[in-house]
């Protein structure tokens, strides 16, 4: 039985509320996730059967959390309902109905180095340079172009007159053919692939409508544009759909995520009823003021404001230090002094940050102090080179048709099998429409093969061995050991006797325990299915609750994790918000590192220290950058900055102007000119010399101003050059631009 008991006003109304759409605005910390559960209850104590109900989250940890709730209040039927993953779900109904678009069911899921793998492919075979066209370069359009469900053919009108647009339409083009040859695909086409076997098969559509007749989706600000589609083709018979979101989290536009899904959804749905979640459970009330008056700056949101009933907390800490290396031993000293004084155990605590590369000093000083940490976001374990080589073995096995894995693993471990051997087979394979495996089945027929022809069938019997026993019915996890041992694979690292073998060798040890695991949760475990499981993991879901190490990861690793202290650093203009942010022409772009800064700040449920350092290297150079803007949006009663109030952020910015002009003197001591930012000669370089003379300026410090492209905004720094000034505008709309006044023409308002 559902109960109602526990819920808040507003939570019990987005549990009852059922039939039609539902946007549910839901803050950090707010509980949307108990109202997912208690509503999917609620909807069975309602005589909806279970079997009529997808929920659908983006990780497989979420997954599982919520699989695991509802089977603790539902007493019956919990089974029946369907708590997935967008992909997990999407690889499921095409293992049913791949077939009716031409391929064939067991398909392989490639990862990001099988598809590097097929653009280069690609490239070599249409003559395209990969310094001009890089892999990873060509991955991300094509990419882009599925997220937009543009197919290579419509990519390619796209391009009309574009030469690099018509360029990378010849690869998405090549490249999918090959997936198909190959009867493979990648984790763009589980989405792109369904929505297009909604769009032609409405039968099979048809199905899977009755199926869901109720549907909830977690985290919709998420959501790009092909997930957009799937739920609008699930959901449009029956209307019957609940989103959850925050849009001041929607932090991930760089992987395709579109506010707008969010944003615009009574518009899609005009009939919507909207229920806001803004009572935390997470935060104390001083954190969640600070939360809030930062994201209370943005424009592009729906208004909401997240408030407790929790005490108000400790005032949010910002310190300020001279350099990233002080920064890093006082966030490391903190975490020392509060471990031993207060007993506070070592898990307690997450070091935050915009970029990867902020980990390195804090790592260091973490080390220098033996206090253990663990880093989100590294080396992913499925990536590992032994682990993918046993993955690709399974693979080949599984599909025959998988001529990547083929290739990887046919001279693994040497075999005498070189690329020129493989290169004639897959000519021959090529020339007569085969997968390459059926090629080397035929070796024997391939011309110029001689003796490599003998190593290639000894290949071949050893899959044809493998396949038998699966056959018979083996353990997966027996058949596993099998490949290890009859490929020469354990022993070849076994005779290595060093410590990178022992590493290698308790990876595959560790996969073995995987598969193990697999073998006792799954229903009916099979080797396509193992694949698929492994295929879906996310690296966010191995975060260990258990272990007592500090954590240190990005501000979006940090999405949907909480801790009760957290160390939010680098808080400098040019680092957070980014230098591309405010050098860009979107204004969105600024809005987007302010959502981040909203996530940053939610993490924390007791403590928030805030750091930033008044010169940081950047790029092999002294970068001189005042205190974050975010900082500045704290209101001023919930923040310590130093002790001192506003006076540190107010010293920082005196010190990037300080430093400035330090610039110029140390250059007029020298040359008897000022620090030039340009050409240091006498005159320019090329073309026509010019003179700048001196400005007469109606503005200072503080004034607004109107640029012809940038639009309104504020002066914030005037530095005098000799005969210009270079002046400092935080514009409404696009963020810092620096410029010389001679150039920027700028009235004042």
């Amino acid at each position: 039985m559902s109960d109602m008991n526990g819920l808040n006003d507003k939570q019990g109304e987005a549990v009852q509320c059922t039939e039609g759409p539902v946007l549910l605005l839901a803050g950090a910390g707010s509980g949307k996730t108990r109202v997912l559960t208690h509503r999917i209850a609620y909807l069975i104590d309602q005589g909806i059967n279970p079997y009529h109900i997808l929920a659908i989250t983006f990780t497989n940890k979420a997954a599982g959390e919520m699989r695991d709730r509802v089977d603790q209040i539902v007493s019956y039927g919990a089974e029946s309902v369907w708590v997935s993953t967008f992909h997990a779900l999407c690889v499921r109904i095409l293992r049913r109905y791949i077939d009716r678009l031409e391929y064939e069911n067991n398909f392989t899921i490639y990862d990001s180095d099988d598809q590097k793998a097929v653009i280069k492919t690609c490239l070599k075979k249409l003559n395209m340079d990969p310094k001009q066209y890089p892999e990873r370069m060509m991955m991300a359009e094509i990419s882009k172009a599925k997220e937009r469900f543009v197919s290579p053919q419509e990519y390619d009108r796209e391009a009309s007159g574009q030469f690099r647009k018509m360029q990378v339409a010849k690869v998405y083009n090549e490249y999918q053919q090959r997936l198909k040859q190959n009867n493979a695909l990648d984790f763009d086409d589980l989405l792109y692939k369904t929505v297009e076997l909604f769009q032609f098969h409405p039968d099979v559509l048809e199905q899977y409508q009755e199926r869901f007749q109720y549907i909830m989706v977690d985290e919709y600000q998420d959501t790009n544009h092909i997930q957009f589609l799937l739920i609008k083709q699930l959901a449009a018979k029956y209307r019957n759909l609940c989103v959850v979101g925050d849009d001041d989290q929607s932090i991930y536009k760089f992987r395709g995520a579109n506010i707008y899904n969010i944003l615009n959804f009574e518009e899609e749905y005009p009939e919507a009823k909207v229920i806001k979640l803004e009572q935390n459970y997470r935060s104390t009330a001083n954190i969640l003021k600070a939360a809030n008056g930062v994201i209370a700056n943005n424009e592009g949101r729906k208004e909401k404001a997240l408030w407790t009933k929790a005490e108000e907390g400790d005032k949010v800490h910002f310190s300020l230090y001279d350099t990233e290396y002080q920064e890093a031993e006082g966030v490391v000293k903190e975490i020392s002094r509060q471990h031993k004084n207060e007993n506070r155990a070592y898990n307690y605590f997450a070091i935050l940050y915009r970029t990867n590369a902020q980990s390195r000093i804090f790592e260091e000083k973490l080390l220098m102090h033996n206090i253990p940490y663990k880093i989100i976001g590294g080396q992913n374990f499925y990536g590992r080179r032994e682990v993918k080589d046993m993955i690709c073995y399974l693979k080949v096995i599984e599909n025959g048709m998988d001529d990547m894995s083929v290739r990887r693993v046919v001279n693994v471990p040497k075999r005498g099998i070189g690329a020129t051997s493989i290169d004639k087979m897959q000519a021959y394979a090529d020339t007569y429409e085969m997968s390459l495996l059926d090629a080397m089945f035929e070796a024997s027929n391939v011309p110029g093969l001689n003796r490599a022809a003998a190593k290639v069938e000894s290949f071949t019997n050893l899959i044809l061995d493998f396949r038998d026993m699966l056959k018979e019915g083996v353990f997966l996890s027996e058949l596993y050991d099998a490949v290890l041992e009859k490929t020469g694979y354990w022993d070849e690292l076994l005779a290595e006797k060093t410590d990178e073998a022992e590493a290698r060798m308790e990876n595959l040890t560790e996969l073995k325990n995987k598969i193990v695991k697999y073998e006792q949760e799954a229903e009916h475990p099979d080797l396509a299915g193992l694949l698929e499981e492994i295929a879906l993991v996310a690296e966010v879901d191995n975060v260990e609750e258990s272990e007592e190490k500090v954590l240190l990861m990005t501000l979006h690793s940090a999405k949907g994790l909480e801790f009760p202290c957290v160390f939010l650093g680098g808080m400098e203009d040019r680092l957070f918000p980014s230098g591309m942010a405010l050098n860009s022409d979107d204004p969105d772009a600024i809005e987007e590192e302010r959502r981040l800064c909203y996530v940053g700040i939610t993490r924390a449920r007791e403590q928030l220290y805030l750091s930033a350092a008044r010169q940081r290297m950047m790029h092999g150079r002294t970068d001189y950058n005042p205190v974050s803007r975010f900082v500045k949006e704290i209101p001023k009663d919930v923040i310590t900055m130093n002790g001192n109030g506003s006076f540190a952020v107010r010293r920082q910015e005196q010190a990037a102007h300080e430093a400035r002009e330090s610039l110029n003197r140390k250059s007029a001591s020298v040359t008897g000119k000022p620090y030039s930012f340009g050409n240091t000669g006498g005159k320019p370089a090329f073309g026509k010399e010019f003179k700048v003379e001196r400005l007469q300026i109606d503005y200072g410090v503080g004034d607004r101003v109107r640029h012809v492209k940038f639009g309104e905004g504020t002066v914030t720094e005037l530095v005098s050059g000799g005969k210009d000034y270079e002046v400092t505008v935080e514009f409404d709309k696009v963020g810092v631009k620096r410029m010389f006044a001679s150039f920027a023409k700028l009235k004042k308002l």
